[in-house]
């Protein structure tokens, strides 16, 4: 398998150093072109071989290969039963397609609001958002720091309810020793072009033990059918199949599953270049004190997929967004992640949001940003960014 050491990577960028770049090596590369040679480019082989090695990893019984994060979402919410009138709490510091999927459904999505430190939601606010209604949560690991999912599953257990994880940040990540994805009833994962294992776009929905659940959830994210085309049409497979539900278009294809078979193979060095540019990061901004660094809580591995910082706005003469126009204008990439689900205007209208209802995830909306990161980074590029911030912050201090 290749290897990349921190200070072994391209050059740092004179031009431009991005939030994130893809390592997609020599064996990607040539198992997507084994495939394209191949029989099968849709659902195939590979995919049944990418979801046997991901589910091994993350330590479950079931790996559904999808084509996104958003759909395991949405297919772990239709296999857990959840339908109009029902509620789902989750968390505002989101990806709108966190919330979006339970409305896919008819559901009503319900805030509750987040950790200034974690970023990630409150079990206390949880629980009291809690009501008749409510049949599931859905704790997002935002950036790839691992919710409190003893209490969360604690709050869950004694309310009856199902937990969906939405692990788009978090593959490899563990809280208590156990991987991400293995600890609420269902797992939802993202291999987006961005994410820290990647196939370019697709998703996985794992399953820790409800049987049911994970063979319906796999027959409803390839149409309702009762067999794939892969069952069907190899020598052994029969032509027949039969429509059990109105299933979606979600499955991975072929093609995805060859880059993901091996991205699964390098994850755990992935994860551990990621550690040491977040690392990096630690030692050289300490003496910023117009920012906070991540704060990361006990008993877990964090995955890194994003290092955030809050800005100290009280310290500087700009907003967050200008900050990050003047670090664009030093070459440096920064993301948002990300604005509170209750300020976006689709839910600020609908469900008559305001700005007060979650303080915290509002204050966060306004200061957290997003620097570059990733495991092609070396420590050049480190270097490059941290005297670009203390640059502009030379620059806005107050």
């Amino acid at each position: 398998m290749e290897e990349l050491a921190v200070n072994g990577g391209p050059p740092a960028s004179p031009e431009f150093i991005y939030l994130t770049r893809p390592w997609i090596g020599d064996d990607e590369k040539n198992e997507v072109l084994d495939t394209l040679n191949g029989i099968w480019l849709s659902r195939g082989p590979k995919v049944s071989q990418f979801e046997e090695e991901f589910g091994k990893y993350i330590g479950v019984p079931h790996a559904i290969a999808v084509s996104s994060c958003t759909a395991a979402l949405h297919v772990a919410l239709v296999a857990a039963g959840i339908k109009e009138g029902d509620e789902v709490i989750t968390s505002p510091i989101t990806f709108p397609a966190t919330t979006n999927a339970v409305i896919y459904e008819r559901a009503t999505p319900v805030l509750a609001d987040v950790d200034r430190r974690t970023l990630n939601i409150d079990p206390e606010r949880l629980a009291e958002r809690i009501t008749p209604r409510t049949k599931a949560i859905i704790p997002v690991h935002i950036a790839g720091q691992p919710c409190e999912m003893d209490r969360i599953m604690e709050i869950a257990q004694r309310h009856n309810l199902v937990v969906i994880e939405d692990a788009a940040h978090a593959v490899g990540a563990k809280f208590g020793g156990k991987m991400i994805g293995s600890i609420g009833d269902a797992g939802t994962f993202s291999f987006y072009a961005s994410k820290n294992l990647c196939t370019g776009d697709g998703g996985m929905l794992t399953v820790r033990e409800d049987n049911r659940l994970a063979e319906f959830a796999r027959v409803i994210s390839l149409h309702g059918m009762s067999s794939t085309a892969w069952k069907r049409y190899t020598k052994e497979g029969a032509p027949n199949w039969e429509l059990v539900y109105p299933g979606f278009k979600y499955n991975m294809t072929d093609i995805e599953a060859s880059l993901g078979i091996h991205q699964l193979r390098k994850i755990e060095r992935i994860t551990e270049l990621r550690t040491e540019i977040a690392q990096m990061y630690n030692e050289r901004l300490a003496d910023v004190p117009e920012m906070n660094l991540p704060f990361v809580g006990p008993n877990l591995r964090h995955a890194w997929h994003l290092y955030v910082v809050t800005l100290n706005l009280e310290s500087l003469t700009v907003t967050r967004d200008r900050f990050a126009e003047m670090l664009k204008a030093e070459n440096i990439g920064t993301g948002i992640h990300f604005i509170s689900v209750h300020k976006q205007p689709y839910y600020r209208e609908r469900f008559g949001f305001k700005e007060a209802d979650y303080p915290n995830a509002a204050w966060l909306s306004d200061r957290i940003l997003s620097l570059p990161l990733g495991p092609l980074m070396n420590e050049a590029e480190v270097d490059l960014v941290v005297r670009g911030i203390k640059k502009v912050i030379a620059q806005t201090r107050r």
